[in-house]
């Protein structure tokens, strides 16, 4: 029986608030601050360091990241000041380390310019360039090649993200109101489409953005796609999460069936109910989760996070959309306060689920206003805040009998809000988490140095990036022959001590990653010109010591 206390003017002005939402949220994802091309890696050292001037032409080049990377063809290169491209073969990987052979014969005098575009590990692009000279520098520094993504591109991806949260939570609210709450004698042919519908949009989002991934990646056209980078999407755990994806979608087009009949047996419904938490974990394996700290727990808190935004939005378009409209006020009566409740569950855990999130991608409150995402994170909580208040007041008026038009029009108004944080959410995902952003804004503000010395064992190569007062002061050494070829070193030492200030030597070992290649970390405890000593141990009975000043301010 359908309800009459509903004025089709009401109807279309609560239609209209929530359309209005929606298209919000569009637009929060399309204008939004987050900008693909920057980093959600940063850039932590270099050797040779930025803007250093070193004695010695290195045979390499090594770019350090604060979480592992992997290459984008052909968009790393060393240019000499001359212009031309000097790097020889292919770079190196060593998890967050990228090191770039270069030519021996072509290595001049003058400044050089090492650009590069790789992946970081929750699959965005890292993009940008660093210059040192040898000798003296150059009057102009080579320009890189544009390594900036496609305007087409940037807009796509968070597009197709957004649509495939609207697609989740078109299926999963949908999906339980049919199977557990949909009264007997109502039409499921609406709600059956909606699912359909959600479904093809999760499947749609998963493929375009993978598609997309390829582009993004390169800074191509949306449509500059080869057959090889698709094949290195794919191989991608980000490109594995999103062929899981589909093939969730395609499994729940087959077995969602009689669940949407409200004809589901135990087995379907936990077979169904695994898939669906599989299919959640896809999202936090394909975005920021996958390389936050604490893994296991940012994933599973991901995945509730999605499963419970999608259960309470699409309950909130069910009874929206079909039952506030079509029940029974007696039906109703019935039917309010069960998902009153059910909706109270998913925002208890939306809000808990949220708040482990936001401690773990932020890293500090210093994160929270002093990076695009915890403002952007601050701006989300504001919303969600007043879709509670709203979702508060519809379950006052459930639980009081309320008519159905205020309570329709409540409804409408958490659905325009959530469309909004839908919006928020899926340019949050593309913007780099706030632990991200302050380790590059501290790199980019911290000073470098970087020397060579010269024994007769060796000649030592190294930077400590940054240099300031405290503990993570990264060193970085690399040993050479007299003619330049990498000589392997059995073990590293080195001292660091503050005659003027009465501090003495304090030894520490570096740790070999390559036979030529170790890293260490020195504590500056106070300012002061700190005498540094590196002993480099060749063979069993070969050492030398060579030592330098290094001011600290």
């Amino acid at each position: 029986m359908g309800n009459q206390d509903q004025p089709p003017r009401a109807a279309r002005r609560g239609w209209r608030a929530a359309l209005a939402g929606v298209l919000l949220g569009a637009a929060l994802v399309v204008l939004g601050p987050a900008t693909p091309a920057h980093a959600h890696a940063a850039l932590v050292s270099t050797a040779p360091a930025q803007g250093a001037v070193v004695g010695y032409s290195p045979t390499e080049v090594a770019l350090t990241f604060s979480e592992p990377v992997r290459l984008v063809p052909g968009k790393v290169q060393v240019l000499a000041p001359d212009g031309k491209r000097i790097n020889s073969g292919q770079p190196r990987v060593a998890g967050g380390t990228v090191t770039i052979p270069i030519r021996v014969a072509d290595r001049p005098l003058g400044t050089y310019l090492v650009s590069y575009r790789v992946i970081s590990a929750d699959s965005h692009p890292v993009a940008g360039s660093i210059t040192f000279s040898v000798g003296a520098p150059s009057a102009s520094a080579p320009q890189p090649r544009q390594t900036d993504v496609d305007p087409v591109v940037a807009v796509a991806v968070p597009v197709a993200k957004y649509l495939g949260y609207v697609g989740l939570a078109l299926v999963i609210g949908p999906t339980v109101v049919l199977a557990l709450l949909w009264p007997r004698r109502l039409s499921r042919v609406g709600p059956i489409r909606l699912v359909r519908a959600g479904l093809a949009l999760v499947g749609v989002s998963a493929a375009a953005t993978l598609w997309l991934q390829a582009p993004y990646a390169s800074g191509a056209a949306p449509l500059d796609v080869s057959a090889g980078e698709l094949r290195a999407v794919l191989a991608t755990g980000f490109g594995a999460a999103l062929v899981l994806r589909l093939a969730v979608v395609a499994a729940a087009a087959v077995l969602l069936g009689p669940a949407l009949r409200g004809d589901c047996g135990r087995a379907r419904a936990a077979l169904l109910t695994a898939l669906a938490a599989t299919g959640a974990a896809t999202w936090p394996l394909a975005g920021h989760a996958a390389a936050a700290p604490l893994r296991a727990v940012n994933v599973i808190a991901d995945a509730v996070h999605v499963l419970a935004m999608a259960a309470w939005l699409g309950g909130l378009v069910m009874l929206a959309a079909f039952l506030l409209r079509q029940a029974h006020p007696r039906v109703l009566a019935r039917l309010l306060p069960v998902w009153s409740r059910w909706a109270a569950l998913a925002v208890c855990w939306l809000v808990l689920t949220g708040g482990v999130r936001a401690l773990l991608e932020l890293g500090s409150l210093r994160a929270l206003t002093g990076t695009d995402y915890g403002r952007l994170l601050a701006i989300k909580v504001g919303v969600l805040a007043l879709v509670l208040g709203a979702a508060a007041y519809a379950r006052r008026l459930a639980q009081r009998g309320a008519r159905t038009r205020p309570l329709r029009r409540t409804v409408l108004a958490e659905l325009a809000g959530a469309a909004l944080v839908l919006g928020l959410s899926a340019v949050l995902v593309q913007t780099p988490p706030g632990r991200a952003a302050l380790a590059e804004a501290r790199v980019a503000a911290a000073d470098g140095f970087a020397q060579t010395l010269t024994s007769s064992l060796y000649t030592l190569q190294f930077d400590i990036y940054p240099v300031q007062i405290g503990e993570n002061n990264t060193v970085h050494a690399y040993a050479y022959t007299a003619d330049g070829k990498r000589l392997p070193v059995v073990e590293w030492r080195m001292t660091a001590a503050l005659p003027a200030r009465g501090v003495e030597p304090a030894s520490t070992r570096l740790l070999g990653l390559e036979p030529h290649h170790a890293v260490g970390a020195v504590t500056f405890a106070v300012p002061g010109d700190w005498e540094l000593r590196f002993t480099l141990r060749t063979s069993e009975i070969d050492q030398a010591t060579v030592t330098t000043t290094v001011r600290v301010s």
